[in-house]
């Protein structure tokens, strides 16, 4: 059973290039370069929304805790999440200068259920990243800031900076109060009419097609004009599914990633047979899809718990077994946000007095993922079972992206919710989704090639084809070779050329040619 049968021979001698050191490629003939703007002091005379009414959210981005160097201008702080809550959600809004964000906002969430969106801004995709391993903080050439308006919003109550106690049951509970703190927000920074955009990853995928869903609803394009949304390695549908089914058969393509031996190798695969995770993939991952759609195996049979058995037997074998990045091995890198899974270290940047006054939050005790943000559970019904197809025939705008090392939620397992879901007329992909991923070579990369890439490194994304991408009515599925659970922190030009996909920058994945300005 191979890893991603769809992939056709020809791609899969693409993709050995793609993992390969993509500073060894050559360079294209013609030299691409991302566009950034020249780094200057910020004078708050320059400031685009700076006002009676927003001057108390402002961060003062040229003294910023820690940080050698001027982030730009910035407003964060608490806004009301009533009536439908009774708490208020934390945002860190940043402006771009980008002349074609003038009209649009785009919102950036973590999942969890109950992690922080402060860690895709510090580690993935901000003006600023400290990432794990990393000795200070550095500028993102990467920045999503460079191509659109952007908010990283914690929430629902409970999470990250924004206060609990957590009440919500369902996702039209974190709908309802998420719309009643974003018309709050639309209106503070006088937005309306804003092309909106919503992009995330992880248990992002249960929340934002509910949140877009919501807002769509609304029919109120003055405080809810919703374009698109981008999930990254989503949590879409149920763990026979997304993790479960598809376990075996990543093992297998990866079996030397793993480096499991012949016993376990053998029992796995007869368990995988047994339980019918290999027949449910095979007939799920057909183009068309079956019309009598297989029902995924449950996992709490006898013996068919495979994914556990598997992440145990990689960590007798590497002990920083990282389901999030499996490549990754001993040691444990430091980690700034002082994550208590991996090295942790001495500090935990957001829970320092300096750097919560500078946000503009009470005295909070910080932790980049909180249990217990649904007291009884989240009740709704996963998204690709609920709002997903129809947010897609809403918007035909929506990317669903999947790192091939992510060994948590499997490409395969979106796949096969994709072929299962119904929208514009027809159940499925029709084609196998093999198109090429093309990321734009850059001039740091080519300096990088030639031995003269400056220290510490910031322009760390491939350039060349690092993935696939297939779009069919309104739905794009994109997948990046060399990347984990977290796109924008793996690969941050694939994330980027994403971005740019669902902005409207660009008219496919495939395009070649530089980065937007």
């Amino acid at each position: 059973m191979l890893f991603l049968p769809f992939i056709a021979a020809s791609l899969l001698a693409t993709t050995a290039v793609g993992l390969q050191n993509p500073h060894r490629r050559a360079p294209a003939k013609k030299s691409t370069h991302i566009q950034h703007k020249r780094h200057v002091e910020s004078s708050s005379s320059d400031f685009k929304y700076l006002n009676h009414q927003t001057e108390k959210f402002l961060v003062n981005g040229t003294h910023f805790p820690q940080v050698p160097f001027d982030i730009g201008e910035s407003y964060s702080g608490l806004l009301s999440n009533t009536p439908h809550g009774n708490s208020s959600l934390f945002f860190w809004f940043f402006p771009s200068d980008n002349p074609a964000a003038d009209r649009e906002i785009t919102i950036w969430l973590n999942g969890g259920p109950g992690c922080s969106s402060l860690d895709g801004l510090l580690q993935e995709n901000g003006p600023f990243l400290w990432q794990s391993g990393t000795y200070a903080p550095v500028r993102n050439p990467y920045s999503w800031t460079n191509l659109t308006n952007l908010v990283y919003i914690d929430q629902p109550a409970g999470t990250g900076f924004s206060p609990g106690p957590a009440t919500v049951q369902d996702e039209i509970d974190v709908s309802n109060q998420f719309n009643d703190f974003w018309k709050r927000f639309i209106q503070t920074f006088s937005m309306q009419g804003y092309r909106i955009y919503i992009t995330g990853e992880s248990y992002a995928g249960q929340y934002i097609p509910y949140l877009a869903a919501g807002m769509l609803d609304q029919n109120d394009t003055k405080h809810f004009n919703l374009k698109g949304i981008q999930i990254n390695d989503p949590s879409i549908n149920e763990d026979e599914v997304m993790i479960y089914a598809p376990a075996v058969a990543a093992l297998n393509y990866f079996d030397r990633v793993f480096g499991l031996n012949d016993t376990f190798m053998t029992e796995i695969n007869e368990k995988a047979d047994k339980c019918g995770y290999n027949k449910f993939l095979d007939a799920a991952l057909t183009f068309p899809p079956p019309k009598d759609f297989p029902t995924a195996p449950s996992p709490y049979e006898d013996g068919c718990d495979v994914w556990d058995q598997i992440v145990k037997a990689a960590t007798y074998v590497n002990p920083c077994f990282n389901i999030y990045h499996l490549t990754d091995f001993c040691p444990f890198l430091w980690d700034e946000m002082g994550f208590p899974s991996l090295a942790g270290g001495p500090n935990n940047y957001f829970n320092e007095t300096a750097v919560q006054k500078a946000l503009h939050v009470p005295p909070t005790n910080y932790a980049v993922c909180a249990n217990g943000v649904f007291p009884n559970g989240d009740g709704s019904l996963p998204s690709a079972l609920g709002p997903l197809p129809s947010v897609i025939e809403r918007t035909n705008n929506v990317i669903l992206g999947h790192g091939w090392f992510d060994y948590l939620l499997f490409m395969n397992g979106s796949l096969a919710t994709i072929q299962n879901m119904t929208w514009n007329g027809k159940q499925g992909f029709q084609k196998p989704p093999t198109e090429p991923l093309f990321v734009p070579y850059t001039d740091a990369l080519n300096s990088i090639a030639n031995g003269n890439g400056e220290t510490p490194y910031t322009a760390d994304a491939g350039g060349g084809i690092l993935g696939t991408a297939h779009t069919e009515r309104g739905l794009t599925f994109s997948t990046v070779y060399g990347s984990g659970h977290e796109i924008p922190q793996y690969v941050p030009g694939a994330a980027y050329r994403q971005l740019e996909f669902l902005l409207g920058r660009i008219k496919s994945l495939q395009q070649k040619g530089s980065y937007t300005a």
